[in-house]
């Protein structure tokens, strides 16, 4: 893991096509563990994974900024920086592909790719913005997550399928910490809309859903791929809303086609 000047962690792996993933909410990087060991392939030079943990996730520190992704997105940039990379492919799962759309916005000229996981270009409705203020009050007034797990936020983020999954999921939302949380929180209900930023996107696009996504319904998979109609769309049957946790073949498929629409 390499620490970066921005106070950003990140776990590389591979020598290739630079691929940035960005994890969902309220996860970390470890997340990426099956991309990380498969997607720079077997010589290890098709890509380049960098899966940095988000602010106040994982090894990074949260900040003294506001509760913003564009914060966040220009953390990615700063990566880059720190890496030596003048362009990649970004993509993001959830909470992760906010911050992807946001970077398209912030820094288009370094982006070679998009890649939107399980995820909404549309803002939060006036009632999601009230749950998300709900969950964010509660965690700092209790100085503990166990809201979310209480809730069962691993067992609704995952597919009818994954039960075995549980318990991976649960011990990285039980890692995270109450400001990271209330921050990610408030910083989710604060986006814009961000369809526009999608159709004026000029990269290789790709967009992965699951059938079983009850947080993401595949509505918003279909309204992203309208807005970018030379998008690539997958539907991966049975998965519910961690799709490269679930479905991990089926989804690093897909981030390999979009890598070959990128080098090609």
């Amino acid at each position: 893991m390499t620490q970066l000047p921005s106070a950003l962690s990140v776990r590389e792996s591979g020598t290739g096509t630079p691929l940035v993933l960005l994890h969902a909410f309220p996860h970390n990087a470890s997340m990426w563990s099956a991309q990380l060991d498969t997607l720079p392939g077997l010589t290890g030079d098709e890509a380049r994974v960098l899966a940095p943990d988000q602010r106040g996730f994982g090894g990074t520190g949260l900040g003294t900024d506001e509760p913003s992704l564009d914060a966040v997105a220009d953390d990615v940039a700063l990566l880059l920086d720190a890496a030596g990379i003048e362009r990649a492919v970004v993509g993001g799962l959830s909470m992760g592909g906010y911050v992807a759309l946001a970077f398209a916005r912030r820094h288009p000229r370094r982006l070679a790719g998009l890649l939107l996981a399980n995820t909404r270009a549309t803002a939060d409705t006036e009632a999601a913005r009230a749950n998300r203020e709900r969950i964010a009050a509660a965690v700092l007034a209790r100085d503990s997550v166990r809201l979310l797990l209480d809730e069962r936020t691993a067992a609704g983020q995952l597919g009818p399928d994954s039960g075995h999954l549980v318990e991976r999921v649960e011990g990285m939302i039980a890692e995270a910490s109450p400001a990271a949380v209330a921050w990610a929180q408030r910083a989710m209900a604060a986006r814009p809309d961000a369809l526009d930023v999608l159709a004026g996107v000029r990269v290789p696009t790709a967009v992965v859903a699951g059938e079983k996504d009850g947080l993401t319904p595949l509505s918003e998979a279909e309204l992203m791929v309208r807005a970018r109609p030379d998008a690539e769309l997958t539907v991966v049957p049975g998965v519910g809303h961690l799709s490269a946790l679930e479905a991990p073949e089926a989804f690093d498929a897909a981030v390999r086609r979009l890598l070959a629409r990128v080098a090609g």
